[in-house]
């Protein structure tokens, strides 16, 4: 009789094991990261030959629902996603930086008052409004390189914080693999570890790639920028990741874990997409620049061959300043050299070398060129950018179909095992009841 309650007792403490976990899953259903658990029942054997099984039952375990093929392919997938969309944000404010000023059409107004000024050389009016023009492409290049220059500074800030957020969750995993080391195999403190170390892991993807291996207990090992990679997380020990930018302007990753530094490559995420906007950051000053130097070179060295109102030969009409910038130095209208030298005030002949200039260096179309080659790229990423962004959300979707809680499902599992727990409870009172029969007996 005592074997029949004791079956009754460990089949009310197995189920209330199973509806517990089914509870935490319903719960648990708009969790990010978690993955469904089932309480995994096993039949308890006799303690002899005779009586054999069917002694009761007994919680082997909590078992999660985890597929770590459809987990890694959303790790892959996001990291995809995170460095087009990354490169996209760099795309854009390159974008901004080479429309914003209008710079080709400063040029175009400039040249075009050069134009008008020809037509009437000594006149005030014209050669004001040739000043003025000069003004804008001055503040117009100043501006491009300002806002090109704020781009990196604000590059610079948002590879800093990535680095160092990839530092920190690396040092997250390393302590949950610690903890791994130490939680009993099959324990609901494990699965919640393991749900814990997938979180960080995709967290982790979403700023460079990662190639991950695990051992018996679930402790990940995570490489940054493919297989042969920087180690990131190896057991406990974990790798700090910094960013710095060298004289060139090219940006590089560190990581250094145990005294021991590995240059960093993120192939995916949004280091890599950092480390690609840097580059073409780069190239669009550098191309500035030397629009901006050109132009400038280029102008002056007309002025200079010409002879202003007063007869004197031209004054330098800009200046490259440092840092790239562009400033205007005239401010006298008469200081325009648009004669040739001993022609006269009513002479252009000059001017005619500022035209040809304009045809020749060609300074607006390849301002337009930059601004077209810039959004044929930024195009071209916003098409890739939709179709990862439709592979990850089905590498989401599948993984969520194998891991995570349906709600139907978990609502069978919660009425099935308040049912078993319920016929358990009726197990023991039968149990009792049967034995005050029996001690009732005369």
């Amino acid at each position: 009789m005592s074997d029949l309650m004791s079956i009754g007792a460990s089949g009310v403490r197995a189920h209330q094991a199973a509806l517990t976990t089914t509870s935490d899953n319903i719960a648990n259903a708009a969790t990010p990261g978690y993955v469904r658990r089932s309480t995994t029942l096993t039949q308890v054997g006799g303690t002899s030959v005779r009586l054999g099984a069917g002694m009761g039952v007994a919680v082997s375990g909590i078992a999660r629902a985890a597929d770590t093929f459809r987990s890694a392919q959303v790790r892959a997938a996001g990291s995809d996603v995170a460095r087009t969309e990354t490169g996209m944000v760099w795309l854009d404010r390159i974008e901004s930086a080479l429309g914003g000023q209008a710079l080709d059409e400063r040029m175009g107004d400039f040249f075009n008052a050069g134009t008008a000024l020809a037509a009437d050389p000594s006149a005030t009016a014209p050669r004001a409004a040739m000043l003025e023009a000069a003004s804008g492409v001055a503040q117009a290049f100043s501006g491009t390189v300002r806002a090109i220059d704020s781009a990196i500074a604000d590059l610079d800030t948002a590879a800093a914080a990535d680095a160092a957020k990839l530092g920190e969750l690396s040092s997250g995993l390393a302590k949950i693999n610690e903890g791994l080391g130490r939680v009993t195999d099959g324990s609901a403190g494990q699965a919640q570890l393991l749900d814990q170390r997938d979180r960080l892991l995709e967290e982790m993807s979403g700023l460079t790639d990662v190639t991950t291996t695990f051992d018996s207990a679930g402790r990940a090992s995570v490489r940054g920028g493919g297989a042969d990679g920087a180690l990131l997380v190896h057991g406990s020990d974990a790798a700090k990741v910094g960013y710095a930018r060298n004289a060139d302007g090219a940006v590089s990753f560190v990581s250094s874990r145990a005294g021991v530094e590995s240059i960093l490559t993120p192939t995916g995420g949004s280091l890599a997409g950092i480390a690609e906007g840097a580059a073409r950051l780069g190239e669009a000053r550098a191309s500035i620049t030397t629009l901006a130097t050109e132009f400038v070179n280029g102008v002056n060295d007309v002025q200079g061959r010409g002879q202003d109102l007063a007869g004197k030969g031209g004054n330098p009409m800009f200046a490259l300043e440092t840092g790239g910038t562009v400033k205007a130095e005239l401010s006298d209208p008469a200081a325009i050299a648009a004669a040739s030298p001993g022609k006269g005030t009513r002479d252009n002949g000059n001017l005619s070398k500022l035209a040809d200039l304009r045809s020749t260096a060609k300074f607006e179309t390849r301002t337009v060129a930059l601004q077209a080659a810039n959004g044929s790229a930024l195009a071209a990423r916003k098409t890739v950018a939709q179709a990862q962004g439709s592979i990850n959300d089905s590498a989401v979707a599948a993984r969520d179909a194998a891991s995570g809680v349906n709600l139907d499902a978990e609502a069978i599992d919660l009425m099935r095992f308040q049912q078993a727990y319920q016929a358990s409870s009726r197990v023991i009172q039968v149990a009792r009841e049967t034995l005050d029969t029996l001690l009732q007996i005369r």
